[in-house]
């Protein structure tokens, strides 16, 4: 069946450029197995869970002339060979090596005549490690009827029962003359489908209260999200090349719920003034002059469960749902506890902070929910202008128990958030086995000195850890 992208599936896929290619990656460090991780038991894994995550067997199609939007059609000449790859280093491997090789093969483009997506398993990395990058076009994953290809490919044991036989027939590509006909039909057709699915959603919204509250909350957060303007001026804001850096850092998630109890706040408000600590000496380390009053806005979408749509009897079926959420970073505020206040607070008054999803919730999710819920956020950040904040921070809690790839271990876990234009910083924030996981990419020209981040994230939730005993 050949299925029309939506509307934002089309823009990411039509509006993306050199420098800013719209990839969700995802950053994974194993355990290698006493008989190893073969390449072909990986394929073998992969291949098990595509039925799950259908449209990594589909490409992209145009429509002559632009007459509607692209169609996903079925690859006839899938290869997963083409698509998970191996690749090595020079052994011992170290992590600053390993991190440079993600950075290359983010900025790559993928081949748009093939289903876009890339899974490369890196051998050679010192002690007795292997890792796992995953690179999926932004337009593969919406979180709800298509989950990301990381996210599935994650068992809770070593061994996880067998999968169904997959039988994969392809359909036949539709060619031109289909494709311009289905679009023209959806000219004809669409005022009235359009009229159909706004009556439809007045009868649900009379007939549900609960849905009433909760679209009121998404468009007051909404509208609150756009009065805010544009955002500060910031070194972090300039044109971005095509090159990239990336760093990465860790915490151990028992030092972030201690600030959180002794402060009564969130933890994603424990990250948020961590980021701002570490934001605020980067500038300081570049001599940058900060006013007490100065502000760094960032996008940092907040994963919540709506009341209407948990089931408590089965929580793994949903995702929930990302929104935005518009912050400002007091980088300019010296008292780290003053940070964490300021940050706490305008959480608060956020509409649906009451939903927020923790990493104790994300335990009863089926697969590993943070690639996509990483990629969720990203699509939120992406329908607001760059221009409204400085950086996007995506956080996204994962099970706190120990979890397998094709039967490694599954160590570590980072997401790769795709620059956006003219932002040279992107974090993305994972939550798992009682660690969080920073993934930290930046412009390779305009953050130089991005290396200097993992030791700042570090210093600024020690300031919190002293200042709560």
């Amino acid at each position: 069946m050949v299925t029309r992208l939506s509307a934002s599936d089309a823009s990411f896929y039509r509006l993306e450029n050199t420098a800013t290619p719209m990839y969700v990656g995802s950053l994974a460090i194993l355990r290698r197995p006493r008989t190893g991780l073969s390449y072909e038991t990986l394929l073998a894994t992969v291949e098990q869970r595509l039925p799950q995550v259908p449209r990594y067997r589909k490409k992209v199609r145009e429509v002559m002339l632009g007459l509607g939007r692209p169609v996903w059609i079925d690859d006839g000449d899938f290869d997963i060979t083409y698509h998970v790859r191996r690749s090595a280093l020079p052994s011992p491997g170290s992590d600053e090596q390993l991190h440079d090789m993600i950075a290359q093969l983010a900025a790559r483009p993928l081949d748009k005549s093939r289903p876009l997506w890339e899974m490369y398993l890196v051998e050679g990395l010192a002690k007795n490690r292997i890792a796992l990058y995953t690179k999926s076009h932004q337009a593969l994953i919406d979180g709800m009827t298509a989950l990301a290809l990381s996210h599935v490919i994650v068992d809770r044991t070593r061994r996880p029962p067998p999968a169904p036989e997959d039988i994969w027939i392809p359909e036949r590509d539709p060619g031109t003359t289909r494709l311009l006909v289905g679009a023209v039909s959806d000219w004809i057709s669409g005022p009235r489908a359009q009229l159909q699915a706004a009556g439809s959603a007045v009868a649900g919204l009379v007939t549900n209260s609960g849905q009433v509250v909760n679209a009121g909350r998404r468009l007051v957060g909404r509208a609150r999200t756009w009065a805010r303007g544009s955002a500060p001026n910031s070194p972090l804001n300039a044109q971005v090349s095509r090159n990239r850096r990336l760093a990465v850092a860790r915490g151990r998630l028992e030092d972030y719920r201690a600030v959180r109890a002794r402060y009564d706040c969130d933890i994603n408000d424990v990250v948020l003034a961590v980021v701002t600590g570490a934001l605020r000496g980067w500038l300081l380390a570049r001599g940058e002059a900060l006013a007490p009053t100065a502000l760094i806005r960032a996008m940092a979408p907040m994963p919540v469960y709506p009341e209407s749509r948990f089931d408590a009897r089965n929580p793994g079926r949903a995702i929930g749902q990302v929104i935005p959420f518009l912050v400002d970073l007091p980088v300019g505020e010296g008292n780290a506890v003053v940070r964490l206040s300021q940050i706490a607070h305008a959480t608060e008054s956020h509409p649906v902070a009451g939903s927020l999803v923790d990493a104790r919730t994300m335990l009863t999710l089926s697969g590993f929910a943070p690639p996509t819920l990483h990629a969720m956020g990203i699509r939120v950040a992406t329908g607001f202008s760059a221009r409204m904040f400085n950086l996007l921070i995506t956080n996204a809690p994962g099970g706190q128990a120990q979890m397998y790839i094709a039967g490694a271990k599954l160590l570590e876990a980072y997401a790769v958030p795709p620059l956006l234009h003219n932002q040279a910083l992107a974090i993305g924030v994972t939550s798992y086995n009682g660690m969080l996981y920073f993934g930290i990419n930046a412009d390779h020209d305009a953050m130089s000195d991005v290396d200097l981040l993992p030791s700042l994230l570090s210093e600024s939730l020690d300031e919190l850890l002293e200042a709560a005993q």
